[in-house]
């Protein structure tokens, strides 16, 4: 009979031959951690990688945890071969162009922390002037939310954490994205206020059923994205990037149901493309909302265009 510890090692040394990660192991395997930092850094900017090095912060922090990487240059017996290995491993990844926040598997938003897969979007820093904007816009009180095209859920979660008496519902077309937001809405803490439905923007909702709306819906022209890096154009849902031809599309379809479902004086709010603030602005007055305005975000671009609901809705 073999010895159990034989044949750990045996199902380890096969597990470590098979990795796709391998070659990066073996050159890795007689270097320092600062010699295993640097080659990791230029291997990502060869790769064209432009946040080369603040991409391996972010993955030596994840794997050195809880200790720091100060710590382990310290103290080398705090990296061990098996971190050496899960580095490689998630080096291997980012060198296919996955996005770190795939690879970790979360990404900070706003106050929160959030799961992210390849079925939704990563929630970008840009989108954080949408959830400012409405908090600008709206006075605490009760209020009920709704977020079309909802995704990893970080907008509505994003809100409902800064308003306690507020309550939200997230639509959005695909069922892997509202199983991964109603995870967010647990992880958060948020899964009493929060509630998640498979639809087409507001079709699903009643008439003068919220307070306000918001969406950050694709808006990429079609041509555009067949240009965009690999971590977006390989990794993340097409879905919830793609806007049609002139990146409009959504836009359209959603203000139909907006002014249908958002009650009187309510508020409506969309992020935008840098360069569409002036044809969403005009959409938004097409629809027949009073007081449009454009937000800019911390770069100096349009990012958010908004709008109240007034008189009667149908």
């Amino acid at each position: 009979m073999s010895d159990p510890f034989d044949k750990m090692v045996s199902d380890a040394r096969t597990v470590f031959e098979a990795s796709a990660s391998k070659p990066l192991r073996d050159a890795w395997a007689s270097l320092s951690l600062p010699q295993i930092r640097a080659d990791l850094i230029q291997r990502l900017s060869v790769a064209g990688i432009g946040e080369a090095e603040s991409d391996a912060r972010f993955l030596l922090a994840h794997v050195l945890a809880p200790s720091s990487y100060a710590d382990a240059v310290a103290d080398p017996a705090l990296f061990s071969w098996q971190q050496m290995s899960g580095l490689a491993d998630l080096a291997w990844q980012r060198l296919e162009r996955r996005p770190v926040s795939q690879i970790l598997g979360s990404q900070p938003f706003w106050t929160l922390d959030l799961l992210v897969t390849e079925d939704v979007l990563t929630p970008r820093a840009d989108t954080e002037t949408l959830v400012e904007l409405v908090l600008e816009k709206c006075a605490p009180g009760v209020a009920d939310l709704v977020d079309l095209g909802t995704g990893s859920g970080a907008i509505l979660l994003s809100l409902l954490s800064e308003r306690s008496d507020w309550s939200g519902i997230g639509v959005d077309l695909s069922p892997a994205a509202l199983e991964i937001a109603r995870q967010n809405a647990r992880r958060c803490g948020l899964d009493d206020r929060a509630r998640f439905v498979e639809g087409s923007w507001g079709a699903s909702l009643a008439a003068n059923s919220v307070d306000i709306l918001v969406s950050n819906p694709p808006y990429i022209r079609t041509d555009v994205w067949r240009g965009l890096e690999p971590e977006v154009r390989r990794f993340e849902p097409r879905q919830a990037l793609d806007g049609g031809e002139d990146g409009l599309r959504d836009y359209r379809s959603l203000l139909i149901d907006a002014v249908r479902v958002v009650r009187p004086c309510g508020l409506v709010a969309v992020e935008i493309g840098f360069d569409q603030g002036a044809d969403v602005t005009a959409l938004f007055e097409q629809a027949g909302l009073d007081d449009v305005g454009v937000k800019r975000d911390l770069a100096g671009h349009d990012r958010v265009v908004y709008g109240a609901v007034a008189g009667t809705n149908g």
